[in-house]
């Protein structure tokens, strides 16, 4: 799916400032032109094809906006929506940490099927000019805005995309203090919905806990070769496969070493993703398993592409008698400077 796939039909925008102390609720839908079309569209299509999204489903018997949404129609949605905002901005009110923002909703259709996007836009800060007109001509100043939107190519802190058939939602939130406690407010008491860790989420906890266990086993003279092999494994697996299937990757990367597999299951155990299968879908998600970056203690930083790597014609990593390490760069047929 492209960008410009989004059909957009229905779109309004509530201002939930909670330093003022009452939301600013719109009674009236946006005109969605071609320029404010494009940057809505831009935060849902980045959010379509996030890694850091998580699945989830509401838990419908607790959720008052999913009670909410079982009503609504094109025809009620203004009405719908002022419900929907009042909610989340009777949370943000008991609770200063929550950072206050414009609650952006649109109704729109991706690859044939209907969507509400709930998108958060929290405030930022910045500064920009003010002309004032005085007796001897303009004067001009510049004043502070602590109501700048994020821009199009900015990630949303909190978002959700619902879909309007079965109410399944794609979520990317982030947790702030509620009752002293770091909290997943927007799945937990705003939307009421439960689901999955994200592709991104998973991904970090099997490496994390890949490097753990090679660290515990290994001693420093060994690290470096082993975390290579490993990160040339994962490369070649997504490669390949698209996805890491957890179990086989394991079986590759810890080979004979039962020891050393059963350190790590119990390391994700309690994540329960052990048989799981990861599918990053977003190619910066993987980026970093493209490249071996290698710094030596002399300060020298070498760069090598997974594919060379792979290589042994390429590049050889060569273990001296006195138990230093010599790389040989073979076959180069030109060099640049930059």
């Amino acid at each position: 799916m492209e960008k410009e796939d989004i059909r957009i039909t229905h779109t309004i925008v509530h201002i939930l400032d909670s330093t003022v102390g009452t939301p600013v609720l719109s009674a009236g839908l946006l005109d969605h032109g071609s320029e404010f079309g494009d940057f809505l569209r831009s935060h849902i299509f980045r959010l379509m094809n996030s890694d850091e999204i998580r699945h989830c489903s509401f838990v419908k018997e607790e959720s008052k906006v999913y009670e909410v949404l079982a009503r609504m129609t094109l025809d009620n949605f203004v009405e719908c929506s002022q419900e929907i905002a009042q909610i989340l901005y009777t949370i943000m009110n008991e609770n200063i940490d929550i950072p206050p923002a414009d609650l952006v909703m649109t109704v729109f259709e991706a690859e044939q099927h209907p969507y509400l996007a709930l998108l958060k836009m929290n405030y930022k800060t910045s500064y920009t000019h003010l002309t004032n007109a005085t007796e001897v001509g303009n004067s001009n100043e510049i004043i502070r805005q602590n109501a700048i939107l994020p821009g199009e190519n900015q990630r949303l802190s909190e978002a959700a995309l619902i879909s309007l058939e079965d109410s399944t939602i794609r979520l990317i939130e982030k947790k702030y203090e509620v009752n002293g406690k770091k909290t997943n407010y927007f799945s937990e008491l705003f939307l009421n919905c439960r689901g999955s860790m994200s592709p991104k989420t998973k991904l970090d906890i099997v490496t994390k806990a890949v490097e753990a266990v090679q660290k515990d086993f290994y001693d420093d003279s060994e690290q470096w070769e082993v975390h290579m092999e490993t990160k040339s494994i994962i490369s070649q697996e997504l490669a390949e496969q698209g996805s890491l299937d957890i179990p086989v990757i394991v079986e590759k990367i810890f080979k004979e070493k039962p020891e050393l597999k059963e350190e790590f299951q119990e390391k994700i155990e309690k994540y329960h993703i052990t048989d799981t299968t990861v599918a990053p879908q977003n190619p910066s998600t993987t980026k970093k398993f493209e490249k071996q970056c290698l710094t030596t203690d002399t300060g020298i930083e070498i760069k090598i592409p997974m594919e060379e790597y792979q290589n042994k014609e390429s590049v050889e990593f060569i273990t001296n008698n006195d138990g230093s390490i010599s790389v040989l760069i073979k076959n180069i047929g030109s060099i640049t400077s930059k």
